[in-house]
């Protein structure tokens, strides 16, 4: 178990005054299987109030206004969080057992259909195909394409965007975590197994030292249903453990982006990010 300090700063800088904005935040972590949140704080700059409540989906959200005119806004969450090694029941379903346990979670009926960001191209999904006909059960499978999609795209920043979809990603095979996710993603769907998209942050380095920040990354990751969710890192070929840590969860990318809103003010702004990670024990 390691217990680790985020904090994640981002927000953006207007090209002129902003007369109001309106906004939603998705930047703390949530207790649950695996991870135990100890504290978490998100401040807001201008000063706003704020509304917070649990998304459809389960993610925490931080609903916020600033009708001050302003030239930038900036988000600070901090959050000390408590990880460990995520146990993996083992129940795997077998190919004919898969259909009906997934229709019988709301869970995993939403998370089987492809979206626009995930669908993936006729020669990824005919990959997919051939690596579920050489697997044994559905979580091998899942695993086996994740780790495919993983090792064929290259970590390039600067390629694809936030809209990019897997299609886009595929044809370059270039992209980030969020465009390698949404491939895995729509790979493993394609082969009638619902997956799912998670956000979160991951610390760089295996075992860090105590007390030692270093410059973490907001990240994205799978879970596939198998008989219950099984998490993996395809772009970074990790099992999900002491490093991850979670925020949110949807269908792509679009369901769990960090900071999204509207603003009356000038058509130019500047995305800014930092996010450092320390273990502190």
């Amino acid at each position: 178990m390691k217990r680790l300090r985020v904090r994640h700063e981002t927000g953006f800088r207007y090209d002129g005054e902003v007369t109001a904005s309106y906004n939603e935040a998705r930047m703390l972590p949530v207790s649950g299987e695996g991870q135990f949140v100890l504290h978490s704080h998100l401040d807001v700059r201008p000063t706003s109030s704020q509304h917070g409540y649990v998304d459809y989906w389960g993610t925490r959200v931080s609903s916020f206004e600033v009708l001050a005119p302003h030239r930038e806004l900036s988000l600070t969450a901090t959050s000390l969080v408590e990880v460990r090694d995520r146990e993996h029941s083992g129940s795997r379903l077998t190919w004919e057992e898969l259909p009906a346990a997934a229709a019988r979670q709301v869970a995993s009926v939403e998370q089987a259909p492809q979206t626009p960001l995930t669908d993936p191209p006729e020669d990824l999904s005919a990959l997919a195909a051939e690596i579920a006909a050489d697997s044994a059960d559905p979580c091998a499978a899942a695993e086996a394409i994740c780790r495919m999609v993983g090792e064929s795209v290259e970590y390039m920043q600067g390629v694809t965007g936030v809209g990019s979809t897997a299609r886009e990603a595929w044809a370059e095979r270039k992209g980030v975590c969020q465009d390698i996710t949404q491939l895995a993603i729509g790979a493993v769907r394609s082969v009638g197994i619902p997956a799912r998209y998670v956000s979160g942050y991951l610390h760089p380095v295996a075992e860090p030292a105590i007390g030692e920040t270093v410059a973490g990354e907001s990240h994205a990751w799978v879970e596939w249903f198998c008989g219950d969710w099984h998490g993996f890192d395809p772009t970074n070929q990790l099992p999900i453990g002491d490093r991850h840590v979670l925020v949110g969860r949807g269908r792509d990318y679009r369901d769990v982006p960090p900071l999204r809103g509207v603003y009356a003010g000038p058509a130019r702004s500047q995305l800014f990010v930092t996010v450092e990670i320390t273990r502190e024990a």
